[in-house]
């Protein structure tokens, strides 16, 4: 634990120092609030090196795991209602997406609620997230979905109202979360190793994207109906 506790420190410990440094000595800007400053950044530390300690211990296995017994489900068409069911939760519980999700509604003085665009956002994800789990199961290669999706994408962005366009994108981002990845990437890779003739090199990766285009693409259809 000592080790990877220094692990954390080496990955924060740099940007905090280089911001703190250009703020004092190029901005020449005092520093407020000293002793909160530094409260701040042992909590920052603290959480951190718990929150990774406790991917490894928890939801990397556990996506692992499900991922791997997924087979013994002996319906593909099950185990991909599986994998949206897993996507949509998920996302869900991202953070980064409530947080997306408030500006939004603030920016739009309520005309984009909140709880609307998540769900529409979640609904992507998870369906992007199907499309990842039926590529691993029929053994289609990543260039037959992923192409086609992005001219889809193109085609919804020509539609779409214009506010809604950077709305879409940043929904997409914002899905690539502390949450979201761990444990969409493990159940993808523990359903790639398990299955005979698959890759998990070759199968196991690329669901992340498939995700996020299925988000932005979700959310472009609900600017164009609401528009409509």
């Amino acid at each position: 634990m000592l080790k990877d506790l220094f692990g954390t420190f080496k990955s924060l410990t740099p940007i905090v120092l280089g911001l703190l440094l250009f703020q004092l000595l190029v901005l020449k800007s005092p520093l407020e609030k000293p002793q909160s400053f530094i409260g701040g950044y042992l909590l920052s530390l603290a959480g951190l090196f718990l929150f990774l300690k406790g991917l490894t211990l928890c939801l990397l296995p556990l996506g692992e795991s499900v991922g791997a017994n997924l087979i013994s489900l002996d319906s593909k068409f099950w185990i991909i209602i599986v994998g949206f069911v897993i996507g949509y939760l998920a996302t869900l519980a991202e953070p980064a997406l409530h947080a997306l999700a408030m500006e939004a509604e603030e920016i739009s003085v309520g005309v984009l609620p909140k709880q609307v665009l998540i769900h529409a956002v979640a609904i992507g994800f998870g369906t992007g997230m199907a499309l990842g789990i039926a590529k691993i199961l029929f053994q289609i290669p990543s260039t037959t979905i992923i192409i086609p999706l992005l001219f889809i994408t193109i085609i919804l962005t020509y539609f779409a109202p214009e506010g809604i366009v950077g709305i879409a994108f940043d929904s997409a981002s914002a899905t690539t979360g502390p949450i979201n990845i761990p444990i969409n990437m493990a159940v993808a890779l523990g359903l790639s190793k398990v299955l005979a003739a698959s890759d998990p090199l070759l199968n196991g990766f690329g669901l992340v994207g498939l995700t996020s285009l299925g988000a932005a693409i979700s959310v472009l259809i609900m600017g164009i109906i609401v528009g409509i």
